[in-house]
């Protein structure tokens, strides 16, 4: 079942979704936008294959920025991080989308989802489109529609991005 805005309201007011810092603007007809967070992640262009069995020296593909503002250059994948430091319950989960508007000037993500008892702030990749987009911190930019399970999960989300602040590059640990 798709969380409209008044179950959304429950969870929040009832402390089981928590969203820090909330802004009442961020809930939506059927989810919440999250917004841009102050730092990204540009991967660099090297020759140098990243081992996944020893990703021991990631660093040296990336190049970590923090600002207001990032322009994100044609075709350029980066990791992007939300401002919001979100938690959820054992009985839900969530769908991440980029809105639309970013969508309409050629912006991309792959298909993200957050699982039940996640806690952390997102970190997205995104993929510039045809021409270069300058992006805000604090703009709305991913659009979140929340499923109630059908039951609570037995194996919550422990994982290794759990608690993440900032842009988490990625762990094959």
């Amino acid at each position: 079942m798709i969380l409209s805005d008044f179950d959304l309201w429950a969870y929040i007011k009832g402390g089981r979704l928590v969203i820090d810092p909330f802004d009442e603007s961020i809930v939506r007809e059927n989810g919440v936008d999250l917004r841009i967070g102050r730092y990204i992640a540009r991967m660099k262009k090297v020759d140098k294959p990243l081992d996944t069995r020893d990703s021991s020296n990631i660093e040296e593909y990336y190049k970590i920025e923090e600002g207001d503002s990032f322009i994100i250059w044609p075709h350029e994948h980066v990791l992007l991080h939300t401002l919001e430091y979100i938690r959820l319950p054992l009985d839900l989960m969530g769908f991440v989308n980029l809105r639309s508007s970013y969508a309409r000037i050629g912006l991309t993500i792959p298909p993200t989802i957050i699982d039940a008892n996640f806690e952390g702030e997102l970190t997205i990749e995104l993929v510039g489109g045809d021409f270069p987009v300058k992006l805000y911190c604090g703009d709305r930019f991913l659009h979140v529609v929340f499923a109630k399970l059908s039951s609570t999960v037995e194996k919550p989300y422990m994982g290794k991005y759990q608690g993440q602040r900032g842009v988490r590059l990625p762990s094959f640990r």
